[in-house]
């Protein structure tokens, strides 16, 4: 006898829109309105207004429906909801749907492992199909295989009847009335369920069912997840509250920056509101700056706070550093088209000099805005008091610390570059967009001829951690996937996984030499994760939940097999492991979740976890804390190259 496993007519929902246009904010920033409602989760996301806002739940001849609304002419992504439990494995789903326009393709994906990769059955503009969809072989070409199909001139505005049925490698797709498509595939041996459209279309009814036999099995394999589950966090220590501090009128959004402002030994934190002169995010500028202590002591602030300026989408350019090499850190921010460097502590200048003259096309201005700020040592002076300041996408300029340009480049810049000594002569190299750049501005190789898109995050690290083994520069390219390539700028390893971004390297797995790295996707495919071994492999992927991330490396148990951040967010947030499970949850206490930061403030080697918005700034430590003996303690990206488009490098080391 069938059971029911779901079963949606989309009434639970209230009219309206179902997906709403959150854009770039939640690419490192966690919003409620865009998290799953219902049985629903908006499963691939892209930009743009009528993108964004695509699925609508309206009236339909006396009930509710899912309206897909919005006409998509991409074949690498399609507007996706998904439903169910990845555990889901032999089972049988019936969907009524009505297509109103004849573009693209309309229907069901099951076994749906996360929005690149599943089996699809439906209709295309040539008949009935049924295939499965793994990546892509190449940019923005489909790794799509179908397994049967029928000719069949189906007509708009039509209701029709969608069934697939799962059971173990026996695939069959039926449109009651037209036809039935059978294959053989073991690709997929497990996953949830969602309807797609790349024009609109309604959907009535979801119904998936399946036996006893099944259910049985499937609760014991989700019995086993949640007692898993429940071992790893019995076994991590729990996040407790450590400070907490009111930002309201001048708080921001991810735009923070952390550093020891007073001299003290004690780290405090710089707030950057901003404006956006436009389009979009392409011109933006600091408005104010305040710096404060974390016991809420505000020490200096310039510029007008102003509450509506918390919204950011980008970075702007202002760092913490020890720029002049007297000991003491300064504030180096750019406004007003000019760089200017702060007294730390008292928020007084120093010297500032005009920001470099503007170059077509991001040449609006005279001069430019300043859109990051990234510190490396290029004179080979030991520290890094050289500094990188570059324009959107197209430009980038070498300062000393005296602001004075050295020199210039141009290339595909990407959002944030990295620095190291690749060829030991005591000066550093930068990486920057997908070019490699001699300390005195040499281009030394590119690779933008065989790379598509930008560079949303590079680093430059030896990954198997020995002696004998040669750095990689590793880079996550956007819609390019993600990229190994040797220190001579050859491409060792490419995967097509979507548009990679915000990756993280570091120790997540103990028991395995070397380090790891896990990326997300975001625009088209949000949320999926990968997790790369030492050698560059794909070891598993994960998709937990519909959210952009920074996936920040965490020291939280003060032993090697490191964690990670995703959000603050009580249900769909946590520290994940090298497997992508939510091992430690936040408490469910009212505390802010859209943004997060993870760093030592209370100087026992293990990290903190600074979570806020625009309205305050609260600190999680552990229940255990503080913590003696001897700890694992990493070297991270220095605070005072900190960027929302950072790889972030956490590379092995302990306390003395």
């Amino acid at each position: 006898m069938a059971k029911i496993l779901l079963q949606d007519d989309f009434s639970d929902l209230d009219i309206g829109p179902f997906s709403v246009e959150v854009g770039a904010h939640t690419e490192y920033h966690y919003l409620p309105e865009a998290a799953p409602k219902g049985n629903w989760t908006v499963a691939a996301f892209r930009s743009g207004t009528d993108a964004g806002r695509a699925w609508k739940v309206i009236q339909h001849e006396n009930s509710h429906a899912m309206a897909q609304t919005f006409e998509n002419t991409f074949v690498h992504t399609h507007p996706i909801l998904s439903t169910g439990d990845i555990l889901w494995q032999d089972y049988t789903a019936t969907v009524r749907i009505t297509p109103q326009v004849k573009q693209g393709q309309v229907g069901v994906a099951f076994r749906f492992k996360n929005s690149r990769c599943y089996y699809f059955f439906g209709l295309n503009e040539a008949g009935l199909v049924l295939k499965s969809v793994e990546h892509e072989t190449e940019f923005h070409v489909p790794d799509e295989k179908v397994l049967a199909e029928q000719a069949y001139d189906w007509q708009v505005n039509q209701p029709y009847i969608l069934r697939v049925t799962a059971q173990g490698q026996h695939l069959r797709g039926e449109i009651e009335g037209v036809g039935t498509l059978e294959a053989t595939d073991d690709r997929f041996p497990n996953g949830n369920l969602a309807v797609m459209s790349d024009a609109p279309a309604l959907f009535h009814e979801v119904k998936v069912e399946t036996d006893d036999a099944e259910i049985s099995h499937f609760n014991l394999m989700k019995s086993k997840q949640k007692r898993e589950l429940e071992d790893l966090r019995a076994a991590n220590p729990k996040p407790v509250l450590w400070k907490k501090i009111s930002t309201k009128g001048f708080g921001v959004g991810r735009n923070l920056r952390f550093g020891d402002l007073t001299g003290n030994g004690e780290v405090d934190v710089l707030i950057g509101q901003m404006v956006h002169h436009g389009p979009r995010d392409q011109y933006s500028e600091l408005s104010c700056l305040t710096a404060m202590t974390f016991d809420g002591e505000m020490l200096w602030q310039i510029g007008k706070p102003d509450p509506a300026n918390y919204h950011l989408t980008n970075d702007v350019g202002f760092q913490i550093h020890d720029i002049d090499g007297d000991g003491r850190n300064e504030v180096i921010y750019c406004m007003n088209f000019e760089i200017v460097v702060l007294d730390g502590a008292t928020g007084k200048v120093k010297y500032k000099a005009p920001t470099p003259l503007s170059k077509a096309p991001a040449n609006r201005y005279e001069r430019i805005l300043g859109d990051c700020l990234f510190f490396c040592d290029l004179r080979g002076q030991g520290a890094d008091r050289d500094i990188i300041i570059k324009d959107r996408y197209w430009h980038f300029w070498a300062l000393n610390d005296k602001l004075e340009i050295m020199w210039e480049g141009s290339c595909r810049t990407g959002h944030y570059p990295y620095a190291a000594d690749i060829d030991g002569d005591g000066h550093d190299e930068l990486a920057i967009g997908f070019s490699m750049f001699d300390h005195d501005g040499k281009m030394l190789w590119t690779l933008e001829d065989q790379i598509q898109d930008h560079a949303d995050g590079v680093a430059i690290v030896n990954f198997m951690q020995n002696a004998n083994s040669e750095p990689r520069v590793f880079y996550t390219a956007s819609d390019s996937g993600v990229v190994f390539a040797d220190l001579k700028g050859n491409i060792i390893k490419q995967h097509f996984i979507g548009h990679a971004q915000n990756p993280a390297i570091a120790n997540f797995r103990p028991e395995v030499p070397g380090l790891d790295v896990v990326s997300i996707n975001f625009w088209g495919n949000q949320g999926i994760l990968h997790f790369f071994d030492p050698n560059g492999e794909i070891y598993h992927d994960a998709a937990p939940n519909p959210f952009g991330s920074m996936c920040l490396p965490i020291n939280w148990t003060g032993q090697p097999g490191e964690l990670f951040v995703h959000s603050p967010n009580v249900k769909w947030g946590g520290m994940f492991d090298a497997w992508g499970r939510s091992v430690v949850m936040f408490p469910d206490d009212g505390h802010p979740d859209m943004c997060n930061a993870v760093l030592d403030l209370t100087g026992d080697c293990r990290d903190e976890v600074v979570v806020w918005d625009q309205d305050e700034i609260w600190v999680y430590t552990q229940d255990d804390n503080p913590k003696s003996g001897k700890l694992y303690k990493p070297t991270r990206n220095p605070l005072y190259n900190y960027s929302n488009y950072q790889a972030s490098v956490s590379l092995p080391g302990w306390s003395e």
